[in-house]
């Protein structure tokens, strides 16, 4: 399976169910130097404030901290756009891992001193993406 072109995502279906993969991206995530931060459970939250029932959908938080001081030192407002948010989601029956692509994302403040660090973790979330739908 190939990563799927988005306008500001590193988007890739996996052959897993969905709490597989789920587990999968924390263990690729924690390999690359990301800890998950905060979770978001929106299938739970929309049954919880809406009443309706949803498909499997969860946001990760995800924080490199070597990689977040360093942007933050460039750019104290980046606060506003972090941290990294992974997403495992089903729809159809199809289960889906997606991570915000930081350069598209980071693209949007002007400051050429967050390039190399937005490179590189556009290299290290894709990375989660690719390794965590392998079957």
């Amino acid at each position: 399976m190939r990563m799927l072109a988005t306008a500001y995502t590193l988007t890739r279906p996996t052959p897993l169910p969905f709490a597989e993969a789920v587990e999968r991206v924390r263990a690729e995530l924690k390999e690359e130097g990301f800890g998950v931060l905060c979770e978001i459970d929106v299938q739970a939250a929309m049954r919880e404030k809406l009443g309706v029932e949803g498909e499997p959908y969860l946001i990760l938080g995800a924080c490199n901290p070597p990689l977040a001081h360093q942007a933050l030192q460039a750019e104290p407002e980046l606060g506003v756009l972090l941290p990294c948010n992974v997403i495992v989601y089903e729809r159809q029956g199809e289960t889906r891992i997606s991570a915000i692509d930081p350069e598209r994302m980071l693209s949007i403040v002007g400051n050429d001193q967050l390039a190399p660090v937005a490179a590189e973790v556009k290299e290290r979330l894709g990375a989660v993406v690719e390794r965590a739908c392998v079957a």
